[in-house]
């Protein structure tokens, strides 16, 4: 992928626009602020939920607060109590915006892949209406099949990630029995993905293939 990611990442595109996602792209992690708050300002958002910076990669809250942003950070893991697990998921439930990192940004059909664990929770990108998720190149992979062989490796290793892991393919959808569209009723309305150029996220890519012969499809 070190020659191939632009490839992967226009296939991305394409196949992330065609399910209903939104993708933008920046030169930097300084302008993932920007994209945010105009995100915001179009759908009159004013209320983010964030991975915890760690998770994420960057710490972007004091920009996103000059964007005029209320950020609320998840914890990085720290045990807590029944009622601070409650009121974390309350606070979820009630912001306008979702951000969150992704492990995997798959080219074959416009997927993101997110695992929970500390410091990332799976509710930050099902609750909000909309979820924005910020990755680079050390993101892409471009098969099913290489995504399989990420779950292997990731299953064989004990590194403090939750049992979780979500496929998200555009907003969400349903359906009634006349067939009628409707969007965001099991989770997001949209879905935004920034791509930021300049690798941002040291250490934090998926592992190596456990043999990239076998899975480049």
């Amino acid at each position: 992928m070190a020659e191939r990611w632009p490839q992967a990442l226009e296939r991305f595109r394409r196949e992330f626009e065609r399910v209903g996602g939104v993708l933008h792209r920046v030169a930097t992690p300084s302008g993932v602020p920007g994209v945010l708050g105009r995100i915001a300002r179009e759908r009159n958002a004013q209320r983010l939920v964030a991975w915890h910076p760690g998770a994420l990669g960057m710490d972007w809250n004091a920009a996103l607060a000059h964007e005029g942003i209320a950020v609320a950070s998840m914890p990085d893991g720290a045990v807590m109590d029944d009622a601070e697990h409650q009121r974390l998921r309350s606070l979820t439930a009630e912001a306008d915006l979702g951000l969150t990192g992704v492990d995997l940004a798959l080219a074959e059909t416009g997927t993101l892949v997110l695992r929970s664990g500390r410091g990332r929770p799976r509710s930050t990108s099902l609750l909000p209406p909309y979820h924005v998720a910020v990755f680079d190149r050390g993101a892409l992979v471009e098969s099913l099949q290489q995504v399989g062989a990420f779950l292997e490796a990731w299953n064989a290793r004990d590194d403090g990630f939750g049992g979780m892991v979500n496929f998200i393919t555009g907003p969400s959808r349903t359906a009634d029995i006349e067939l009628t569209l409707t969007r965001g009723v099991h989770g997001p309305k949209e879905v935004h993905a920034i791509f930021v150029e300049t690798p941002f996220r040291e250490g934090a890519g998926p592992p190596s293939l456990p043999n990239a012969r076998e899975t480049d499809g």
